[in-house]
């Protein structure tokens, strides 16, 4: 019997987490937090097999800043990032890739979408 992936989902919006965790609840084991302070504290408490990013965040640091920082660390530059996010433009797709992130999603997404997106990363990221 395969154990669900860990699943770390950074998203500020209660709504969307409610929603996002129905969506997914089946299919991995998820966690969920809401800035820079409680996504460290999080990252650092449990081995992730993927993250799914917001991009806009409370506080002082957002999604992109953080996928940066830890592309820096050894440790997670191959954690595979999600980004999912209401910034639609061309300009945002290309900072998200720049950042670290492996894909790229734009709100709303189906759920069909979001699933087979997120099992997709995983499957590439155990392939290498």
């Amino acid at each position: 019997m395969n154990e669900k992936p860990n699943l770390l989902i950074v998203e500020d919006d209660l709504e969307n987490q409610k929603v996002l965790r129905a969506l997914l609840r089946n299919h991995f084991n998820i966690d969920i937090c809401d800035s820079a302070v409680t996504f460290y504290e999080k990252l650092h408490s449990k081995n992730y097999d993927i993250v799914l990013m917001d991009i806009s965040l409370h506080g002082t640091k957002d999604g992109l800043q953080l996928t940066a920082e830890i592309r820096q660390s050894p440790k997670y530059a191959d954690l595979p990032i999600v980004a999912l996010t209401a910034h639609a433009f061309q300009r945002d797709k290309d900072n998200a890739y720049k950042s670290g992130v492996d894909f790229f999603l734009t709100k709303p997404v189906q759920s069909k979408y979001l699933l087979e997106s997120l099992n997709t990363i995983l499957e590439k990221k155990h392939k290498k």
